[in-house]
């Protein structure tokens, strides 16, 4: 039935199918084309060369071939073998091509063939797939045409490998040198650089003669290339790299071979599943329930055979739930300098950073087996050099790291030879293909198995094969964060006080990143809004609106709690029940402590103590341990001061001290009990007032008027920093000298008392700290002032000291007050006012560590490790700097799969506290150490 629509024609669907099949089938001329290669600049391949062409003219069929001057075949040669040169394919039924069609181009009611690249639902394609829907095309996508046991009948696979073994030992050549040394491998050039195959594998061959005379310099020790899975990319690989002297290796001889292996050839792996995959609940490797279950299999791949690798050449595929080869933590250990296992005995030798010098990721899936490989390299910008530590690319070949060569389309630069394979595979199948008419319904399509397995979209919808797509979708929308864009991290940071402005600041610097801010005080919030205008601030209770809260957790990736401590257990809980990481600056808890397996469960990280005491304390220590360790060395003592106090120019108040943070805390942690272990014996401190009767003088900062005491539990970090070997073990707080004196003072008034006074409850009547002070000491209110401080001046032990620092503080004078329900509340509200930090007042943050040493030969030394971070008169305070930034740089690395680490942890491994420490350089946070031989 015809409808006229202006000066055109249009015609039903069902009408447009008889006609269809009528122009196409009726007269016996099937019609198929070939499109143009439109992706990038690079593509010169075609899915079928001429000569293949040729047989499909001569069996019948019309082939339109699109007019393209980048072909490695020009046109000339399709149309000498009969194919049809011209831009308009609509006659055609079936349209094939390589890579992906742009959705404008895509014409409906058609069948086409290329790699689409949406069967795990890539978000980056979603918009195609829906597309392809949307036109009722019948989609057949190479990457799913296999054979009865599921091998695949259609790729570029062998010529992928050929390219990226070229590619890669070019590479290597480039940065051996970037490191030092000249090698045979600078006079490979890239693939592209070669007018066939033949005429890179002589340039393979003449660099090998050169090998095999010894010319490669033996600074640089043996090399192993290591070859993953043993398909069609693997023995591409593999036919280019047997042009090099080489000889073949099991992975058990990977360590002799890293030794003592020669450096006259290169030394070859090739790594099967088996050899690596192993079952979490133990039992031999099983291909088949691999294949059905690689989620019961971990990969053992990053212990038993990357540490002894020179280069990766991967080349398997990977299932979005199968173990990684190496993932971002491994990467941590591999390309530390001394920290991979793997160990060379000869003077000299090697002379790199890292073993592992380059990975040929020709499997180019971002996220995937190489979990840190996050975006495909280019022809035209082949190489990138990953940084482990910074977790970071650069394109220069210079540097630490590891060089990283991953293009998507590596035959498309070897597109004649690429072309002549991919076709003499794909032109069994066209027959079957042009069988196809996208507007029957897809029960009826009558073909090859091959053929119809491998379609994934037909009549608007995804065939039974593939409609997991749509649930992979699904999954996909549960954990997007904003709808407009998936790529989107979401962070909520609970808390808005002065440490939070550095965490919201640095964390805004990646636009990947949106930042939430929640917080019950709404100054704080207009505050830290105006210094980051980028982050959603949101006013918000927590203890009383924990309904909302539970909203706003399951939206985030990762949940920052600022809060005071007592509060993290319960949003540690609700992190849990929704599976969200947390990071948190606090000290780890025994109530924290109890959520570990819980959180392990759940498979979250709540990571903990990342501030600065606790925090950059625990990673300076590890950083000298570790290094000491590693060197052969023990620890035999440890004896840590921090303290955060006001810079000594603006010192000068009654307690010696200003709140730059939770007043609460300073107080409550006088109160506390200390434990430390001297000279091998444990010494115990009662808290109400033992701690401040212990304090020492402190003399590490000789300009510096310093005190200290001891903080909590010091004995328990023998065990946590496997420091068993020392016979001293403390860990203290620094303040000037003297605030212990007053705090003592405050003690015996009962201004430190936790406990609830009817005297301060909120609704009593209204109060001045004169009339609090005379009903403390039994008077009436109207008792006079020198009597008062008489009275006083008795219980705080007749010291003159510490009344006059009760004077200057105001608590006699008739000041109102504002009554917090406890006494250490009411204060530390009161002074959280009194004693903040004014305008153009700065802190100071303080530690030191001493360390004793002692070596194999009994030589001792002591180790100085210092920091002292001043705050900034116009910008953040040196707490906040110390606590906001290592906090951000955790978030971010639990944000970007830097720390997979699951439960409650501390950051007191290597993978963690280094890239903080070396992210925390860049923000001037340099620590300072000093050796003093005994």
């Amino acid at each position: 039935m015809w409808q006229r629509r202006g000066k055109s024609l249009s015609i039903c669907r069902s009408c447009a199918s008889r006609l269809h099949t009528s122009h196409v089938l009726g007269t016996g001329k099937k019609v198929m084309a070939i499109r143009r290669e439109t992706i990038n600049v690079w593509e010169r391949r075609a899915p079928l060369a001429p000569h293949h062409v040729s047989k499909l003219v001569k069996n019948g069929v019309k082939v339109i071939v699109q007019p393209s001057n980048k072909r490695a075949y020009n046109m000339q040669e399709y149309s000498n073998r009969g194919a049809v040169i011209q831009e308009d394919m609509s006659e055609a039924s079936l349209v094939i091509g390589v890579k992906q069609v742009p959705i404008d181009l895509l014409m409906p009611d058609k069948t086409y063939a290329f790699f689409s690249h949406t069967i795990k639902a890539q978000k980056d394609n979603m918009a195609l797939l829906d597309a392809l829907l949307e036109k009722k095309i019948r989609l057949v996508d190479y990457e799913k045409m296999v054979d009865d046991k599921a091998q695949r009948v259609v790729a570029f696979g062998k010529y992928a490998g050929v390219s990226g073994m070229i590619n890669i030992l070019h590479g290597l050549g480039l940065r051996l040198l970037a490191l030092g040394h000249h090698t045979p491998f600078m006079y490979i050039g890239p693939s592209h650089n070669y007018r066939n195959t033949e005429m890179a594998q002589q340039a393979v061959r003449d660099a090998g003669y050169e090998i095999a005379l010894g010319r490669l310099p033996k600074s640089i020790g043996p090399l192993t290339f290591i070859f993953t899975g043993s398909g069609n990319v693997s023995q591409g690989a593999q036919e280019v790299f047997q042009h090099l002297p080489h000889e073949y290796v099991s992975p058990e001889n990977l360590p002799n071979i890293a030794r003592q292996g020669s450096t006259t050839k290169i030394y070859a792996c090739v790594v099967s599943r088996e050899a690596h995959f192993v079952r979490k609940e133990g039992g031999a490797f099983n291909a088949e329930e691999f294949e059905k279950h690689p989620e019961r299999y971990r990969s053992a791949f990053n212990q038993k055979i990357a540490p002894y690798a020179s280069c990766i050449v991967n080349g398997i595929y990977w299932a979005p739930n199968a173990p990684r080869l190496i993932t971002i933590p491994d990467a941590k250990k591999l390309l530390h300098p001394q920290e991979s296992p793997w160990l060379m005995t000869r003077p000299g030798c090697p002379n790199l950073p890292h073993r592992l010098l380059a990975i040929c990721d020709i499997s180019a899936d971002p996220g995937g087996s190489i979990e840190f490989m996050k975006e495909c390299t280019t022809i035209d910008k082949p190489f990138c050099l990953y940084d482990a530590e910074q977790n970071m690319n650069t394109e220069s070949f210079a540097g630490s790291g590891v060089l990283i060569c991953s293009i998507d389309n590596m035959p498309a630069q070897i597109p004649r030879e690429a072309t002549d394979f991919f076709g003499s595979l794909l032109f069994p199948h066209i027959t079957d293909m042009l069988a196809s008419d996208a507007y029957t319904s897809f029960e009826k399509f009558e073909t090859s198995p091959i053929v119809k397995n491998a379609v994934i979209t037909s009549n608007g919808e995804l065939t039974p094969n593939f409609e997991y797509i749509n649930v992979l979708r699904e999954k996909s929308k549960l954990s997007r964060k904003t709808k407009s864009d998936d790529s989107l991290k979401k962070v909520l940071i609970l808390g808005a006080g002065y440490v939070s402005t550095p965490v919201v600041e640095y964390l805004s610097r990646d636009k990947n990143v949106l930042v939430t801010v929640a917080s019950q005080y709404k100054k704080e919030l207009e505050r830290l809004g105006g210094q980051c205008p980028q982050a959603e601030m949101l006013l918000l209770d927590v203890q009383r609106r924990k309904d909302e809260l539970e909203k706003l957790i399951p939206e985030a990736d990762v949940v920052v709690s600022l809060l005071p401590y007592n509060l993290h257990v319960d949003i540690t809980k609700l992190c849990i029940k929704y599976s969200r990481d947390m990071v948190t600056a606090s000290y780890l808890s025994p109530e924290m402590r109890q959520l570990h397996t819980d959180a392990i469960n759940a498979e979250i990280t709540v990571l903990n103590e990342v501030g600065v005491d606790p925090g950059i304390d625990h990673m300076l220590a590890m950083e000298c341990f570790d290094e000491v360790k590693d060197a052969g060395g023990k620890i035999t003592s440890y004896v840590s001061w921090c303290g955060g106090l006001p810079a000594p120019e603006d010192s000068n108040t009654p307690l010696l001290y200003k709140f730059s943070w939770y007043p609460k805390g300073v107080l409550m942690n006088c109160l506390a009990s200390a434990k430390y272990l001297q000279d091998g014996e444990v010494v115990e401190i009662p808290g109400d007032g033992g701690l401040l009767e212990a304090t020492v003088g402190l003399n590490f900062m000789p300009g510096l008027n310093l005190e200290g005491f001891p903080n909590r539990d010091s004995t328990i970090y023998a065990q946590q920093y496997d420091i068993q070997s020392a016979h001293t073990l403390i860990r203290g707080t620094i303040r000037y000298k003297g605030f212990s004196n007053i705090a003592q003072g405050l003690m015996k008034l009962g201004l430190l008392d936790v406990n609830p006074s009817s005297f301060l409850h909120p609704s009593g009547p209204d109060k001045t700290w004169k009339e609090y002070m005379s009903e403390m000491c039994g008077k009436p209110a109207d008792i006079f002032e020198d009597t008062l401080k008489e009275l006083v001046y008795e219980k705080l032990g007749c010291c003159e000291a510490r009344l006059q620092a009760i004077i200057d503080l105001g608590l006699l004078q008739d000041v109102p007050i504002e009554k917090q329900g406890t006494p250490i509340d009411t204060l530390s509200n009161y002074l959280s006012k009194k004693l903040a930090f004014g305008q153009n007042e700065r802190d100071l943050l303080l530690m030191q560590h001493k360390i004793g040493v002692e070596w194999a030969d009994n030589n001792r030394e002591e180790r100085h490790v210092g920091l002292a971070v001043y705050g900034e008169k116009d910008g953040y305070s040196a707490m906040a700097r110390t606590v906001g930034f290592p906090t951000a740089i955790a978030t971010k690395m639990v944000l970007t799969g830097e720390i997979q680490q699951k439960g409650m942890v501390t950051p007191l491994s290597k993978e963690i506290y280094r890239p903080i420490l070396s992210r925390l350089k860049k923000e001037g946070i340099i620590a300072r150490e000093r050796i003093i031989q005994q």
